[in-house]
């Protein structure tokens, strides 16, 4: 097993409710990403279809339609575009953690996935601490189903953004041996010119690395107001939510900064080469 291994998370404005789209952005990221080096990339919350902003825009009028159409360009797990995904992965030999709006029958789920770099499905983790929010088009997950994977990498956690928020995810991490920890942002929208969003967000994934002695890997969307779909929407509530949200970083243990993070408003990868305890994968 190796134990120092190549890193990279993505910081990209998702293909919004574009299934086909957001499928070969993915697989262009991952090419990207192993050109890089990459032995591991991460994605963002709901990166496929779009974290589904338009939830906070509140306009019962045209909600409604996004919802039919978020429902239909969200993913199911062992179709055609998944696998497109995972096969991109075995070529390229590269594990991939990936966010997206999984279909599951007549339900959604905002689900992460982990595909080994032979593209073999490791699990999937439908989130569980859902937002107020949230809860108007996804069900919750299991609170027991598994965070951490062992992968020939090391011990992978995986969290959804707002879980950082919470003590027992917290407290449940620590206690899971992982040695790194990957969390999906959907990135974040400012409200009214306040933008303690982005700051404390990044203090909740510095908070893994320093008081987990983690690496932590953040993966995070940019968007455009919303979505260009937000456009749509009356011009007092665009108002209410403007982008561009991103901050994707990469933390060792003790909180150090081991890639310069992208500004705002840019698209692309960061990339970091970080060194593994063995001895705490063989003792865990």
């Amino acid at each position: 097993m190796p134990t120092n291994i190549r890193v990279a998370a993505v910081q990209a404005e998702p293909r919004w409710l574009d299934l086909r789209a957001g499928v070969q952005q993915t697989i262009d990221l991952i090419e990207t990403a192993a050109a890089g080096g990459a032995q591991l990339v991460a994605f963002p919350e709901t990166f496929l279809p779009g974290y589904p902003w338009w939830l906070w825009l509140d306009e019962v009028s045209w909600g409604p339609g996004f919802f039919a159409r978020y429902r239909t360009n969200s993913m199911t797990v062992g179709r055609t575009e998944f696998r497109r995904i995972a096969d991109a992965a075995r070529r390229q030999r590269i594990h991939v953690l990936l966010g997206f709006s999984e279909r599951c029958g007549s339900s959604l789920y905002l689900s992460q996935c982990l595909i080994d770099d032979r593209g073999v499905l490791l699990g999937v983790r439908r989130k569980p601490e859902l937002t107020q929010l949230e809860r108007k088009i996804f069900c919750p997950g299991e609170p027991g189903e598994p965070h951490v994977f062992r992968t020939g990498l090391g011990r992978i956690g995986v969290q959804g953004g707002s879980e950082q928020l919470h003590l027992p995810p917290r407290r449940e991490l620590e206690r899971s041996g992982a040695q790194v920890h990957i969390v999906s942002w959907p990135g974040f929208i400012v409200a009214r010119d306040v933008e303690w969003g982005v700051r404390v967000n990044n203090a909740a994934t510095l908070w893994y690395a320093v008081v987990g002695q983690l690496h932590v890997v953040a993966a995070c969307s940019v968007m455009d107001v919303a979505g260009s779909e937000s456009r749509r929407g009356p011009e007092p509530v665009k108002q209410l939510v403007r982008g561009p949200g991103g901050h994707a970083r990469i933390f060792g243990p003790g909180g150090r900064e081991l890639a310069a993070p992208l500004g705002g408003h840019e698209e692309g990868l960061i990339y970091a080469d970080i060194e593994l305890d063995s001895s705490a994968e063989s003792a865990a």
